[in-house]
């Protein structure tokens, strides 16, 4: 994969061809500000395009660089995470999503998951939803041919190749719907956000009564488990959990 680095971050933009003899797209100017060094015009060009054109992982990816250029760090962090979202196989955004936590003040290790865990995982971040449900239905009919060499193929070694081949394939069909149907479930359910906010106390309840946990800085990504009322329930990686004002976060 190519890079194109400046101070360590990749900077690869999607932009539309044949822009002679027309007018330019938002999404075209908010990528020449940017190659200018407007970084701020750039993000509110890109932000613009967004009710024009809709978004997708190409431009959350674009408008996390302009954001990390211009120093915030917090937006960058929530479009390339936003990126990822989208397209879990976006490896330039991950990249610089690792580019980006640096600046985070807050350094959280996570519980230790089973290495078992984690590989069925990392298998499923290599493609989106829609990619997996692709690969699950060319699966199955691989496997339906395989069927068909098994029961109507009078040569043994067809039959063999018809009989294991299937198998292989109506396995992968399954595995590929799972990790679609939890691709989609992740995409859905809107359960992970950003801290917004230069410091951020967690209570043990949701109530600036309730004894302080822990101090949170902007840029930290946090899991949502609850909301009463205009608090939400939060939970790191490192297993601690609190109650933190919901206008202090913005939801990936």
């Amino acid at each position: 994969m190519n890079f194109y680095k400046n101070t360590g971050i990749a900077l690869v933009f999607v932009l539309g061809c044949g822009m002679t003899g027309r007018a330019q797209t938002l999404t075209e100017k908010a990528a020449e500000a940017y190659q200018k060094g407007d970084y701020a015009e750039a993000i509110t060009l890109y932000e613009q395009s967004a009710e024009q054109d809709g978004v997708s992982s190409a431009f959350y990816y674009n408008l996390g660089n302009a954001c990390y250029k211009d120093k915030r760090y917090p937006d960058a962090i929530l479009n390339y995470e936003r990126a990822l979202l989208l397209d879990p196989s976006n490896d330039d955004a991950r990249f610089n999503l690792d580019m980006a936590r640096a600046y985070v003040t807050d350094k959280i290790e996570p519980v230790g998951t089973f290495f078992l865990v984690r590989w069925v995982n990392s298998v499923r971040d290599l493609f989106s939803s829609d990619t997996w449900a692709v690969i699950a239905v060319v699966a199955f009919l691989l496997f339906l041919t395989g069927v068909v060499l098994y029961f109507f193929c009078g040569n043994v070694a067809l039959r063999k190749l018809g009989f294991f081949a299937g198998l292989l394939a109506l396995l992968v069909s399954l595995g590929a719907n799972r990790f679609a149907a939890v691709q989609k479930d992740i995409l859905t359910r809107h359960d992970s956000a950003i801290v917004f906010a230069p410091t951020l106390t967690a209570k043990s309840s949701p109530s600036e009564s309730g004894t302080d946990l822990f101090v949170l800085h902007e840029g930290t990504k946090v899991r949502l488990l609850d909301k009463v009322g205009a608090w939400s329930e939060i939970l790191l990686e490192d297993g601690n959990r609190g109650w933190v004002p919901t206008a202090k976060l913005e939801v990936i």
